[in-house]
């Protein structure tokens, strides 16, 4: 029995001893095998070295497959200015007109839409001032002809050294004021457009129409005639509406055969533009067409409020498709000049500094900072830091920036 104990306790221990044996052997085994396995892995080439400030792409880098390089040429650059713009009527040949007194709008002679010819009347309104008018120039008259009668009577007298010269100063005077009163009463019909040959068509209008009565009715009417050709297009009363704001618009007529295309160009913008300049307008209207047209006009002065001035172009719009306050884009094309375009691509910001990488020799890159200019299309001029003919990295060149 004790035997059999001692032979229990002694193989506890050995088989434990064995175990630890045979762990180390597999680890060892299994070790041995991933270092075999690792220095058979071939070593991987370096992406880039640094020698001084150039960055070298070493032959095996994958960035020889990605990196490309091209010559920057100096060619003429059109640089593009795009502002926002609108179209308006030709300021020249669209009136607001309004009635020269208050009144009834007794007849329209033409409505929204129709042609007017210069002089063709507009509408008619019947008014108590224009009858007042008539009155005060009709009695000018008659006392300029009662101070006529005297006048010469006076001065036959005076020849016949009956009359004192006090009383031929006097019948002179008399003329004179009524002289004056004549014109005055002749000025305010003119101004109103209530003259004689008026008159005289109006009282015939009224006779045929009915409109009014007699010479008392047609000297309260006075038509309202166009002083431009073109279209009616806007009408802001109805026939027999009383119109008591002589200072308000009824009626507007324009001819927008010729419209211009206005943008608003900022004061940095001013150095970019000159008259003549070729301009392209797309109108929001009409995405897929472009107008080709020439500045006619640049603003003279800033508005105060918005500090912007006005750019001027002039189109033809005889088929009517360019409405006025229709918004549009205008881009212009300025004077050609010799510079160097790069893709965008090709430069890198770096913090506060745009960079190219301008190629020395074959894979060898020189980092430069550059001052570049507008963009046009998609490239960007340089305006400084680089030389017609050099080589740039002009795609994946932010690669390089490490």
């Amino acid at each position: 029995m004790h035997d059999d104990k001692g032979r229990s306790r002694l193989t506890l221990p050995a088989i434990c001893a064995v175990a630890l044996i045979a762990i180390g052997i597999v680890w060892w085994f299994l070790a041995s095998r991933v270092h075999a396995a690792d220095a058979a892995k071939p070593v991987p080439a370096r992406v880039l070295e640094h020698i001084g400030a150039q960055v070298v792409v070493p032959e095996g880098s994958p960035l020889r497959q990605s990196l490309v390089v091209a010559k920057a040429d100096a060619q003429p650059i059109e640089v593009p200015l795009s502002l926002p713009a609108v179209v308006e009527a030709d300021p020249a040949k669209l009136v607001k007109v309004s009635p020269p007194v208050t009144g009834r709008v007794a007849s329209l002679d033409k409505g929204l839409g129709d042609t007017v010819h210069v002089g063709e009347v507009l509408f008619r309104i019947e008014s108590a001032d224009l009858a007042q008018a008539r009155s005060d120039a009709q009695k000018a008259r008659s006392t300029l002809a009662l101070a006529t009668q005297a006048l010469e009577r006076q001065r036959a007298l005076g020849a016949s050294g009956i009359a004192a010269n006090r009383e031929i100063e006097q019948a002179r005077n008399d003329f004179d004021q009524a002289q004056s009163e004549t014109a005055r009463a002749g000025a305010r019909l003119t101004q109103l457009g209530a003259g004689e040959a008026g008159a005289d068509a109006d009282r015939g209008k009224a006779d045929k129409s009915g409109a009014a009565a007699g010479a008392t009715g047609a000297g309260r009417l006075l038509a309202v005639r166009s002083p431009v050709a073109g279209r009616v297009i806007d009408l802001s009363a109805a026939q027999g509406a009383y119109w008591n704001d002589a200072t308000a618009s009824l009626m507007t007529v324009a001819d927008l055969s010729r419209v211009f295309v206005t943008a608003s160009a900022g004061e940095a913008d001013l150095k970019a533009l000159f008259v003549d300049q070729p301009v392209r307008v797309v109108l929001d209207a009409f995405p897929g067409e472009a107008l080709r047209g020439t500045v006619r006009y640049i603003g003279e002065v800033l508005d105060a409020d918005t500090r912007r001035v006005k750019v001027r172009m002039v189109f033809d719009n005889r088929d009517g498709r360019l409405k006025p306050g229709m918004f549009a884009n205008a881009t212009f094309l300025s004077k050609p000049h010799s510079g160097l375009l790069v893709p965008m691509n090709a430069v890198v910001q770096s913090g506060l500094h745009s960079r190219v990488f301008v190629e020395g020799s074959p894979w060898h890159f020189e980092p430069r900072v550059v001052q570049v200019g507008p963009r046009v299309g998609d490239q960007i001029e340089v305006l400084a830091g680089l030389k017609s003919g050099e080589r740039v990295v002009v795609q994946d060149g932010v690669l390089l920036d490490d």
